[in-house]
């Protein structure tokens, strides 16, 4: 009997620090590469390559990042993607990638327990909690707390864009989404680039 327990605690053992290591090991990338390593931030990382935003991104940071996945960016109205990547748009792109990004590594813990936030291109975001679930500006935290070595990540189902955005969005698309204004020169001032 006391061989069973044994081995059963040696495994036990050997379960816990295969687990700590895997959490370990996704800790060691930065934001950057957790999320090329995800896979489903696909848009997203071509984005943040496109704005030049890489190398701030993988600094030493620590940053929390608000991530839209592939989906999020569907949402979208069509051609919405296409035209924030090509190169004329890139100071645009660069305000709204840097509007998911805010200084310091907040936890999910820590960001319920806030009404706002300042992104890194000076502008706030709203966040609520509304039936059990995280919000910013309206977009639902769907998955919380991937920690990086540089910060942390919390994916959101939609992509936050300028109020300016949504005002001409809704009148031509017809769109519901709440969204923020944006600085062009944010990417500038993130800590990571000086």
């Amino acid at each position: 009997m006391f061989a069973t327990i044994k081995t059963f605690a040696s495994c036990l053992t050997a379960v816990t620090v295969l687990s700590l290591s895997s959490a370990a090991m996704s800790a060691e990338k930065d934001i950057v590469d957790t999320a090329v390593g995800a896979g489903s931030f696909k848009t997203l990382t071509t984005a943040v390559g496109e704005a030049g935003l890489v190398e701030a991104l993988k600094g030493k940071g620590p940053f929390t990042v608000f991530a839209p996945t592939d989906d999020a960016f569907k949402k979208l109205p069509e051609g919405t993607v296409a035209e924030l990547l090509k190169p004329e748009n890139k100071e645009k792109l660069t305000a709204i990638l840097t509007y998911h990004v805010v200084e310091g590594k907040v936890t999910a813990e820590q960001v319920t327990k806030l009404k706002q936030a300042k992104t890194l291109n000076g502008k706030m975001v709203d966040i609520a909690v509304k039936d059990g679930n995280v919000m910013i500006n309206g977009s639902k935290v769907v998955k919380a707390d991937i920690m990086c070595s540089n910060g942390v990540i919390h994916v959101i189902d939609s992509v936050l864009l300028p109020k300016e955005e949504a005002k001409t969005s809704q009148a031509s698309h017809d769109s519901e989404t709440s969204y923020t204004s944006l600085k062009a020169e944010a990417a500038s001032s993130c800590p990571a680039s000086k």
